[in-house]
């Protein structure tokens, strides 16, 4: 059975005659004939009474003449529900990301997603890396936004942005008002870190590994803001992005000298899977997104670089 047979089928019970049907499709009798028998073939069934004057459906033409009418309803529904989802005034998005970047990307790249595309139903997942990498290889998200360090073969990764972790510290820190500290001054820093499952956690020990520096580690917390709050509350410091620190007053990043502790964040999605249109605006978004913050953090730096020079005057 192809859709043919059903406009077909639909055109004769309107007119209630072959002869019109056939003008109105603008096809032969014999052709529209043929398609008709086709069809009851398929079917089993006879769908019109012929043997009048005025050609009637039979009790089976009825049954099916509603299910004919859905059909090209839903069929219809589906080729809008096609231009919508490319228009992206509908649709769906999964995207996951791994914990440092929900504090200052994820919200503000959300934000700007759903004011463009407030119809497409996003789904945002904090996971780690590696169980980030299962799913989008079974299929199960669309876009994932990590670091470089990727292990699986069949996921493509585009550079996003550069991070570049800092000592942070709350703002009474004896520390708090410098700009930058030599590596060596980390042997004697007392911090709160992440926990190892945390991809965060393995770079800050690897960084440390690679450099000599044995800070003590009082405490861990298997979350960010768990973190972040400790660092509020205590006299403990802690390694992490140095933007986190861009909108929170009671907070303060300075620098490691010489050696700066940089990361690559990516998007990864799985090669050879379809794109949705969502997946593609949301990917081209974060670019833009990406750019503009990596604007905004070297004019900061500029900012700080000039007053701090005009200080030593």
């Amino acid at each position: 059975m192809q859709l043919r047979h059903i406009h077909y089928f639909l055109a004769v019970a309107e007119h209630r005659s072959f002869t019109r049907a056939a003008a109105a499709l603008h096809v032969s009798q014999p052709a529209l004939s043929q398609q008709i028998r086709q069809l009851e073939e398929t079917l089993d069934a006879q769908l019109f009474d012929r043997t009048g004057r005025v050609t009637r459906l039979t009790d089976a033409g009825d049954v099916y003449l509603r299910y004919a009418r859905q059909a090209l309803h839903d069929l219809a529904e589906g080729q809008r529900a096609i231009h919508d989802v490319h228009d992206l005034s509908r649709g769906s998005l999964r995207v996951a990301v791994t914990p440092t970047f929900t504090t200052y990307l994820v919200g503000p790249l959300v934000e700007a997603f759903h004011g463009r595309y407030p119809n497409v139903a996003l789904t945002v997942l904090e996971m780690s890396q590696e169980r980030m990498e299962a799913l989008l290889i079974q299929g199960e998200l669309d876009v994932g936004i990590a670091f470089e360090d990727v292990s699986t073969a069949d996921i493509d990764v585009q550079a996003l942005l550069v991070e570049t972790l800092a000592l942070v510290v709350n703002r009474g820190h004896t520390l708090a008002k410098k700009r930058s500290i030599g590596l060596r001054a980390l042997d004697d820093a007392s911090l709160v870190l992440l926990t190892a499952e945390f991809a965060t956690r393995e770079q800050i020990d690897r960084y440390c590994r690679q450099h000599d520096v044995r800070p003590r580690v009082l405490m861990e917390a298997n979350s960010l803001s768990a973190v972040i709050e400790i660092v509020r509350r205590t006299n403990l410091a802690t390694l992490l992005p140095s933007t986190i620190t861009g909108e929170r007053d009671d907070l303060a990043a300075i620098a490691l000298e010489p050696s700066l502790l940089k990361r690559t964040a990516v998007l990864l999605q799985r090669k050879g899977a379809y794109r949705s249109a969502a997946a593609r605006a949301f990917v081209e978004l974060a670019l833009e997104h990406a750019a503009a913050h990596a604007a905004r953090s070297e004019q900061r730096r500029t900012t700080t670089e000039r007053a701090s020079s005009k200080r030593g005057r």
